[in-house]
């Protein structure tokens, strides 16, 4: 009886062949075809909500790593699986392989603006993985013909050989697929040579009673490489600027189509702008603030001339992830702009490049669309979106909301003044006060740092005079319009979460 870990390893290797050649496929032939990834990304499509949720608190930004080495398990773990089935029970395990490629297919062909081409990548995959591991199965039954041992039979030896070539070829083909896959580089090369052109109104200056000189406390400006990520990209488009077009299409009078060259051509405009993830909870970090450089929306729109029926601007990436943004906030007098430039350098990659959306006043996932190519001008009750098709809302306004950055929850501080301190939103609003109540005394108001804009974030501080004992901090805003920041918690679906901010300290 031949042990577990032999058929194991055949079908192992059997799945890295057939996965490598599918992503060498995908590589010369269909853009964004890796079949490990359009499996991944059907499972972002069709996980309920909840869980999707529970993922990113728990891995923030990290959540697209996290599927990516979870499904290869998966996947491995099924052709250890398969190498099993096939040499007890034949065709079994051919047939698994041929199960996960028809899975393959599906995810391909169900993708925004798919075509039949977009299925080879999966379809050879397993017919690769099949072919390989009838082969293997065959070596290791001994029943193969071969001059390899002079009774016909084949060694052990030369079975490991057999299937370490193998796995190792796999292997190697998915890495040069990566490497080669959809024009990554390009993009990466086009994006270094690019050199942003001056704005044609730049952004005031942020003033210096903006910051306060806090350890701890978040940058009232966010680096570029700590700014959050989330979107459902398991792959980064790679696109070439020299080819990308802008399309505004649907309810207007005249279509317009925009290239990168022309959209750098005209009057950009700098904004410091923050924004939020719907699915920050309260007192999350799904949040960050930059000054981006791009042309305002609103004067496309105009160029377009949308009818008066129209509510809704869906805007959608290269990609195929789509965005329902109302179309007054891109039309109204707020910054909402086809971003190019983040923080003083072009759009990274991972943010959008070359061109994404930035929305004041809303939450990521009805306006900030990344790798924009086309807005359709359309209504609400006509076409649905991405996320409004899984259970959130039409509209997005980012709720008011504040967070303890220091001390850092759970830490232990000396008696004392303690500064406690923050940030709060209330974006397109702005934030008028925000006050701190230690344990369940008064509220006391905290000092604010200077207001860049009523779209961005503000910093605040508080000087606690710290006794022995353990404590609770909660932080709560009024925004500019007077309005109290709720203490009735909600969960972040289906538009934001609520609820006061609270840590425990204890004080020696």
């Amino acid at each position: 009886m031949v042990s577990f870990w032999r058929p194991a390893a055949a079908g192992v290797a059997s799945v890295l062949a057939g996965v490598g050649a599918g992503e060498l496929v995908s590589a010369f032939l269909v853009q964004n075809g890796s079949p490990v990834l359009v499996v991944g990304a059907l499972i972002i499509d069709l996980v309920p909500a909840w869980l999707k949720e529970g993922v990113i608190a728990l891995f923030g930004t990290g959540d697209k790593a996290v599927l990516v080495v979870s499904l290869a398990i998966v996947v491995l773990a099924a052709g250890a699986l398969a190498g099993w089935l096939e040499l007890r029970r034949p065709p079994l395990g051919r047939i698994l392989i041929g199960v996960g490629g028809a899975v393959g297919v599906f995810a391909a062909l169900t993708r925004s603006g798919a075509g039949l081409l977009d299925a080879a990548p999966s379809v050879v995959t397993a017919a690769v993985g099949i072919i390989a591991l009838g082969i293997l199965a065959r070596m290791l039954r001994g029943t193969s013909p071969t001059r390899i041992a002079p009774d016909g039979s084949v060694t052990r030896r030369r079975f490991l050989a057999a299937t370490g070539t193998t796995a190792a070829a796999g292997a190697l083909a998915v890495i040069v697929g990566q490497v080669v896959a959809t024009g990554y580089r390009t993009a990466a090369a086009a994006r270094a040579a690019f050199h942003l052109p001056k704005p044609a109104v730049v952004a005031p200056p942020i003033p210096a009673g903006a910051s306060f000189d806090i350890a701890g406390l978040s940058p009232i400006v966010t680096p570029n490489a700590d700014f959050y990520r989330i979107d459902t990209a398991l792959q980064i488009p790679g696109i070439d600027p020299a080819t990308w077009k802008l399309r505004i299409v649907g309810m207007v009078e005249n279509e317009v189509e925009l290239t990168f060259a022309e959209l750098l051509k005209l009057p950009l405009e700098e904004s410091t702008t923050t924004l939020t993830c719907v699915s920050n909870e309260v007192g999350g970090d799904l949040i960050s603030n930059a000054t981006w450089l791009g042309y305002p929306i609103r004067h496309l729109l105009a160029r377009a001339k949308p009818s008066a029926d129209a509510d809704m601007v869906l805007s959608k990436s290269q990609d195929g992830w789509t965005a329902s943004t109302p179309i007054e906030a891109l039309t109204d007098e707020r910054n909402a702009i086809l971003a190019v430039g983040m923080n003083g350098q072009p759009l990274p990659l991972e943010h959008g490049y070359p061109v994404r959306m930035v929305v004041p006043g809303l939450y990521g996932y009805v306006s900030a669309t990344k790798w924009v190519v086309e807005l359709n001008v359309t209504r609400f009750d006509k076409v649905t979106s991405y996320w409004t098709d899984r259970g959130w809302s039409q509209r997005g306004p980012v709720k008011l909301s504040s967070r303890i950055d220091v001390p850092a929850s759970g830490r232990q501080v000396a008696a004392g003044t303690v500064a406690v301190a923050g940030v709060a939103w209330s974006q397109h609003v702005g934030v008028s006060a925000v006050h701190v109540r230690i344990d369940s005394g008064p509220w006391e108001e905290a000092t604010l740092a200077d207001a860049i804009s009523v779209d961005t974030w503000r910093q605040w501080k508080y000087a606690w005079p710290a006794t022995t004992g353990t404590h609770t901090i909660t932080v709560r805003a009024t925004d500019a319009h007077g309005t109290v920041q709720t203490s009735k918690v909600a969960d972040v679906v289906p538009n934001g979460a609520t609820g006061l901010h609270s840590i425990q300290v204890t004080v020696a």
